[in-house]
C-alpha cells in the first residue's frame, strides 16, 4: 500500500495582505508620531531668541498671559521689568553688530543668571528685555530692578584691544488683574522711559 502523501498545508490568501496592511499602519503610526514631535519642537523654537536663546517677545507675551489668568484666579503678587540697554547702538556703530551680539548674550546670562527659577526672563527687541518677577511686591521688585541695572552695567566684554560696555534702564510694573499683556508691557515699557530720563538726569 502506497504511503499516504503529506498532506499539503492549506494557507488563506487573505493573511499575506492583512500582515502587510497591520505593518503599513504600524509604520504610518510611527511616521506620524515623529512629525508630531517635530511640530511640538518647531512651536517651542518659535517661542525662542535664536541668538540669545531665551524667550522672545512672542513666548514672554504667553508667559505673561498665563500670569495674568494665574493671578486673577489665586492672587498673589507679581511685576514686570522693562529693560532698555543705554548706549548700544553706539557699539553696534562703531564695532559691528558681531561684536553688539556678543555683548548682548554677555547681558543674557547676567539677567539669566541673577533671578530665580520661576522667573522669566526673555528679549522684547533688539536690545530691550522683559523679566516677570514672581511672588514679589513692588518694593522688593524695585530693589531688584535697580540690582539687574547695576548688574549690565558691570558686563564688560573685549573686542579687539577695546573692553565694550553698555547701561541699562529697568522700568517696572505690578502685574494687574484685568490688563491684557500688551497693556502691562506698554505700562513698564513706559516707567522704563522715565526711569532712563531719571538717570540721565
Amino acid at each position: 500500500m502506497a504511503a499516504d502523501k503529506p498532506e499539503k498545508l492549506k494557507t488563506n490568501p487573505a493573511v499575506a495582505p492583512a500582515a502587510l496592511l497591520l505593518a503599513e499602519i504600524e509604520r504610518l503610526k510611527s511616521e506620524l508620531s515623529r512629525a508630531e514631535r517635530k511640530v511640538s519642537e518647531l512651536e517651542l523654537r518659535a517661542d525662542v531668541d535664536p541668538l540669545l536663546d531665551i524667550l522672545n517677545r512672542r513666548g514672554f507675551e504667553r508667559e505673561l498671559k498665563r500670569s495674568l489668568a494665574y493671578l486673577q484666579r489665586y492672587q498673589g503678587e507679581a511685576a514686570l521689568l522693562f529693560i532698555d540697554l543705554d548706549g548700544f547702538k553706539a557699539v553696534n556703530d562703531q564695532h559691528g553688530h558681531a561684536a553688539g551680539d556678543v555683548l548682548l548674550k554677555a547681558v543674557a546670562r547676567e539677567l539669566v543668571g541673577h533671578v530665580r527659577a520661576s522667573d522669566v526672563v526673555a528679549r522684547l527687541g533688539g536690545d530691550e528685555f522683559g523679566v516677570l518677577l514672581w511672588n514679589l511686591g513692588a518694593a522688593l521688585a524695585a530693589a531688584k530692578a535697580r540690582e539687574l541695572e547695576k548688574l549690565i552695567e558691570a558686563v564688560s566684554v573685549a573686542h579687539g584691544e577695546a573692553r565694550l560696555a553698555v547701561g541699562g534702564s529697568a522700568g517696572l510694573a505690578p502685574l494687574a488683574v484685568g490688563a491684557t499683556p500688551e497693556q502691562m508691557i506698554d505700562a513698564a515699557d513706559q516707567a522704563m522711559y522715565a526711569r532712563k530720563k531719571e538717570r540721565r538726569s
